[in-house]
């Protein structure tokens, strides 16, 4: 039987899908994840060394007290040549080798699931890594390195929002064929694909010329955490502290570059350097507010940022139904409670929704098509969920050619159906 893995490594979710003679499923690969058919894309080490992913690095990580080291959002780092390398219990790990322990760990579910070794996957890649095409490259090439380190030996990659094409694709009755916008909005990119489209039965192998345009921008769910925690949170951590630094006649305020890191979550261990933390206790040594540095020093050491941006993520979650939600986090020292309404959330992001909507309406220019000629719009992701985003279509087409199917699992489902194209 040919067997070919469909694999959706994303900067907050993973999934899997497996096609077998043209037929595609997608299948559990995390026990201990009960709300889907996904995996967080995270790795947790603990003090011994031993490694978790997914729900149970979560649990583990939260039932430690937040000691050893959590990593999420890696995605984010693989157009990024800063990061070269880092050391965990003393052991060096480059980027992709962290990688492919989250690869590894799918691709053996999958086996498990089939009950032999697969060797060819079909891998999502955004439409942009980075608008760098060197960067761009260089991810790519990275992705590739953790897939070969995690078993595969024969890869392939489809772009995700083509992939979700695939899906929609199979929804389209006998003899039917459509002009679609497909949205993929995920954790860290938004991709746009604008792509004929037609029913199994009309469909070629050959897929090149149906796609008319691609688009893409680095703006994803973390953009809209980072902008909640810079607005609403940094002030519980030092954003308008003042001090007095030696030999300085003026008031300072909080290096930019601390305040940047803090807003990112992927970027707070960056911060543990020492020349960083000593800058942070010579702040505290004369801050007119010790205690909100003192809440910067725990964040930083104690390494509890992934609950904080837990507790962000949930109320932004909430104000895709309420109109109102509340920032709720409380640890050692630390209670806050935070109140914010989806009126707020959407006045701080406006800035991202709109290079959002910048990026749609290029892609639909470059297509070649009016919007009148779009016969749909399907979007899919978990930041597709966000009314701001829904609006941004709405507006421009209409509720009634707007289309939503499983917003983690629509790509990789896709991928999976690619399979018949690339291998």
């Amino acid at each position: 039987m040919n067997t070919t893995f469909g694999l959706d490594f994303g900067t907050t979710n993973s999934a899997l899908s497996v096609s077998q003679d043209g037929q595609v499923e997608v299948v559990d690969i995390d026990e201990y994840n009960t709300t889907g058919k996904t995996l967080r894309s995270v790795i947790y080490f603990d003090e011994e060394n031993k490694i978790f992913v997914g729900q149970e690095a979560i649990q583990n990580y939260i039932d430690n007290g937040a000691a050893g080291r959590f990593m999420q959002s890696i995605k984010s780092f693989l157009p990024s040549e800063q990061f070269e390398n880092t050391y965990i219990n003393r052991k060096r790990y480059e980027l992709d080798d962290l990688i492919a322990i989250i690869l590894r760990k799918i691709k053996e579910k999958g086996e498990e699931y089939v009950g032999y070794e697969v060797d060819d996957v079909v891998l999502g890649r955004p439409v942009v890594f980075s608008e760098n095409e060197e960067k761009d490259n260089l991810a790519e090439a990275r992705l590739r390195s953790a897939a070969e380190k995690a078993g595969f030996k024969n890869i392939r990659f489809q772009l995700e929002p083509i992939a979700a094409a695939f899906t929609f694709e199979e929804t389209l009755g006998e003899g039917e064929e459509k002009k679609v916008l497909i949205g993929d909005f995920g954790g860290g990119t938004s991709d746009l694909t604008v792509i004929k489209l037609r029913s199994r039965s009309c469909s070629t192998i050959e897929r090149k010329n149906d796609v008319l345009a691609l688009g893409g921008v680095y703006i994803g769910g973390d953009s809209f955490n980072s902008r909640i925690m810079r607005e609403k949170i940094t002030k519980y951590f030092g954003r308008d502290v003042k001090c007095k630094m030696m030999g300085k006649e003026d008031s300072l305020g909080m290096p930019l570059t601390i305040m940047e890191n803090i807003c990112q979550w992927h970027l707070i261990p960056q911060l543990r350097d020492g020349k960083t933390r000593a800058i942070i206790r010579q702040i505290k040594n004369t801050a007119d507010d010790k205690a909100v540095v003192e809440n910067l020093e725990n964040l930083i050491v104690e390494n509890f940022g992934f609950m904080l941006f837990q507790a962000i993520e949930k109320a932004k979650c909430e104000l895709s139904s309420l109109e109102n939600s509340r920032i709720i986090f409380r640890e050692w020292a630390l209670s806050i409670s935070e109140a914010i309404s989806r009126i707020e959330f959407e006045s701080m992001n406006r800035e991202n929704v709109e290079k959002i909507a910048h990026c749609a309406d290029e892609t639909i220019k470059r297509s070649g098509l009016t919007l009148d000629q779009i016969d749909t719009v399907f979007i899919t992701g978990g930041t597709s969920h966000i009314p701001c985003i829904q609006k941004l279509f709405i507006d421009r087409f209409g509720r009634e050619k707007l289309r939503q199917m499983d917003a983690f699992t629509s790509v990789v489902h896709g991928l999976g159906a690619s399979a018949s194209f690339l291998f």
